[in-house]
């Protein structure tokens, strides 16, 4: 079965950073493009960023762009998202999916249990 595991989120304060990894097992991690979600409190969840299987073409929402990157390491199936210059409004539930872009990411793709990103 296809299993996700986040990791690395926490509290931060505004202007502070957080590194999120992606544990992956149950599939050929390296064969698929990979992406992070977030859902803020009382709202719907957001597409954040994705990546393609070799890691070398990243795609980012507006909001995040020249903040966060993503990154993988397909020898150790983990997913990476280094978070910087963090706001209150980054105040998330982050999670990654199998999935390769905005529309299968928060579709039906699967996720994992999530990470908790808290800026204040």
């Amino acid at each position: 079965d296809v299993q996700l595991v986040e990791s690395g989120g926490g509290s931060v304060q505004p202007g502070g950073s957080l590194t999120l990894a992606c544990a992956a097992s149950g599939f050929m991690f390296s064969r698929y493009a990979m992406s992070w979600v977030r859902q803020a409190p009382g709202k719907e969840v957001g597409w954040i960023s994705s990546i393609d299987s070799a890691g070398i073409q990243p795609y980012y929402a507006d909001s995040v762009k020249g903040r966060f990157t993503i990154s993988r390491d397909n020898t150790r199936n983990i997913l990476y998202l280094r978070l910087t210059s963090l706001e209150n409004e980054d105040t998330a539930m982050c999670y990654c999916a199998k999935a390769g872009g905005p529309k299968t990411a928060l579709g039906g793709a699967v996720r994992g249990q999530g990470t908790q990103v808290t800026v204040s």
